[in-house]
């Protein structure tokens, strides 16, 4: 069983827009798009807590005012979650007994065979071996869990990059139970039914055999076995008459003829059908290459990988901080790491007391307290009512008496410390700029860089000034450079800052990306980090620089043709990665192609950037 049936044959809009009589929510899962409808209910796009794809089918509410198909629906499900097959959509949520039932399976980012035959035609001799090879397979364990599939058909096949996916198992069997399948509703598609179906006599997994057989002559020519037509017509022809196999290709005759044979006793077992494909493909055993359907259906599963985003829970409304920032208690900014926070803008001036004039602390009337630009960096400090009251009833002279509300020498105090805290931020943030302009340098210099660059001047105060005036030189983003089709051999690594990126041998050595004989993509250097991105998420330098999703390693088993990962290194310099294929199987060599660029000196520069 599963729910996922991306819309009708021939329907280019994949993801439609929920209407106004679509949920947004079902139990918790927040749907983001709509795959589609049929006779059992409407298919939804939603994701799991940790990010993965869903397909959720909400049952139309007439049948689940059905006692009998409830109990039905539940058995099935039951029995389709034990269903763990490679050639199956696994079920892995529902509710069987709420007001409107449902269920969720994975989602498959692929087009239906019914899709892609009406856009694209028959597939190729060899597509359709692989695609019944591996149909067989799914319908082996669908039975192994005591489930006969019942609606095999081309619209229930999805076409995936490692094969196909058989989906909607057992769910006829559960809409028999209704009265709605005789008043208009229609479940089963009878062009790819069984003669024991049509006649109403007992079904059996052999049932699935010959929906299987159909199916395959669909697929490779296009048009089903017995025709089309009005229901009672097509049938018909199921019970009495031979399939027109006319236009059947050669190799594909004796597997068809064979699972459309009318008495179900006749018809070949699942490891006939297998070994059926094997002769047909002149092989012993069949191998699936990454390639196996024709590039016009593979870019059907590109369109269908790109998924919308999960839909957003709204963050809840900030709340007002429980205790008011103190400037007694004053906290150093934060520096962000290269590449990351916000940009850098011009730094705040503390006012300065012009040199030779000082005045006793005591004396010192206190300095307007200057608002904070529209661009100011979050740890800046916010203006306080009290500073708002001493700029506006200033102390007229020293020992002057003092308004009321100015806080009295409280105030003073106040606004002493706030003129320290800024002193402070200036020579931080003068601090940062310099690392901006490639003057690093290690421990708590700031100060000291501050007063070299106010050299000149007649107070500390003066050219912490000069620093804080220094005016940002963002560098320019780095030109990408592509290294094409590179096959990588476990046990080899790669050096992102090399002119010629190209394998070199050896791993757990300091380099920067190594495919390591355990089976995974290894970032090797201490601060080397390795982000894989979504299905359909478009690599680029800005994206790579925004992903904080780290990981050291990235095991093969996760990755497929197309997955891009960004990788950014200790030497400052950052990549994308793009699989575009693995070593077939029987090569002397275990691989990997990947199309990598490089974005040299990256980290913390660049107008994107936000060192």
């Amino acid at each position: 069983m599963s729910g996922q049936q991306p819309g009708r044959a021939g329907n280019p809009q994949v993801f439609q827009p929920l209407a106004a009589d679509d949920p947004t929510t079902v139990a918790g899962y927040r749907l983001a798009a709509k795959l589609g409808a049929g006779g059992m209910g409407k298919v939804y796009l939603s994701y799991t807590p940790g990010g993965r794809p869903v397909a959720i089918k909400v049952i139309r509410p007439e049948f689940g005012e059905d006692p009998e198909f409830r109990r039905r629906f539940a058995q099935e499900v039951q029995s389709a979650q034990r269903v763990q097959g490679l050639f199956t959509a696994p079920v892995i949520d529902a509710d069987t007994d709420g007001a409107q039932p449902w269920l969720a399976t994975a989602y498959v980012p692929g087009p239906s065979l019914a899709d892609a035959v009406v856009a694209h035609g028959a597939l190729p001799v060899e597509a359709v071996l692989l695609l019944i090879a591996g149909m067989a397979e799914a319908l082996h364990v669908i039975h192994g869990a005591g489930i006969v599939h019942r609606d095999l058909k081309p619209s229930n096949v999805l076409l995936a990059a490692d094969g196909p996916r058989v989906i909607d198992f057992g769910i006829a069997y559960a809409a028999d139970a209704t009265s709605l399948t005789g008043s208009g509703v229609t479940i089963g598609t009878p062009s790819f039914m069984a003669p024991e179906q049509a006649a109403g006599r007992k079904v059996t997994p052999a049932t699935d055999i010959f929906a299987l057989g159909q199916v395959a002559a669909y697929a490779a020519t296009g048009t089903p076995a017995f025709g089309e037509g009005t229901s009672h017509g097509v049938l018909y022809r199921i019970v009495h008459e031979q399939p027109d196999l006319s236009g059947v290709p050669e190799r594909l005759t004796e597997l068809v003829t064979r699972c459309l044979a009318k008495d179900p006793e006749a018809r070949p077992t699942i490891a006939e059908v297998i070994r059926l494909c094997q002769t047909a493909n002149a092989e012993t055993v069949l191998r699936r290459p990454e390639d196996w359907l024709p590039s016009s259906v593979a870019a059907d599963i590109t369109v269908r990988a790109a998924a919308p985003a999960p839909v957003q829970t709204p963050p809840p409304p900030a709340a007002a901080p429980a205790v008011a920032y103190s400037p007694t208690a004053p906290v150093a900014p934060a520096t962000p790491p290269p590449g990351f926070g916000p940009p850098q803008q011009q730094p705040v001036q503390p006012p300065v007391q012009r040199p030779g004039t000082p005045v006793p602390p005591a004396q010192q009337p206190p300095r307007p307290y200057p608002a904070p630009p529209a661009h100011a960096h979050a740890y800046a400090p916010t203006p306080f009512p009290a500073h708002q009251h001493q700029q506006q009833h200033p102390q007229p002279y020293p020992g002057a008496p003092v308004p009321p509300k100015s806080g009295g020498k409280r105030g003073v105090f106040i606004a002493l410390a706030a003129a320290v805290i800024f002193t402070v931020a200036g020579s931080a943030t003068a601090y940062v700029l310099q690392k901006d302009d490639g003057q690093q340098k290690q421990g708590s210099g700031g100060s000291a860089q501050g007063a070299e660059q106010g050299k000149g001047n007649d107070t500390t105060a003066a050219g912490g000034a000069a620093a804080g005036s220094a005016k940002p030189n963002a560098k320019a983003d780095p030109k990408p450079a592509d290294f094409k089709a590179i096959n990588l051999t476990a046990g080899y690594h790669l050096t992102l800052g090399d002119d010629d990126v190209r394998p070199q041998q050896g791993e757990d050595g300091g380099y920067e990306l190594s495919y390591d004989t355990g089976g995974y993509l290894d970032a090797e250097t201490s601060e080397g980090n390795l982000v894989l991105l979504d299905p359909g998420q478009e690599g680029s330098l800005a994206v790579c620089r925004a992903e904080t999703r780290f990981a050291k390693n990235i095991y093969l088993t996760k990755l497929a043709k197309g997955r891009q990962i960004c990788v950014s290194t200790g030497t400052g310099h950052m990549g994308l990665v793009t699989v575009q294929g693995f070593s077939p199987e029987g090569s002397p060599s275990e691989y990997m192609t990947l199309d990598v660029t490089v974005w040299r000196n990256a980290v913390g520069t660049g107008s994107g950037s936000r060192s």
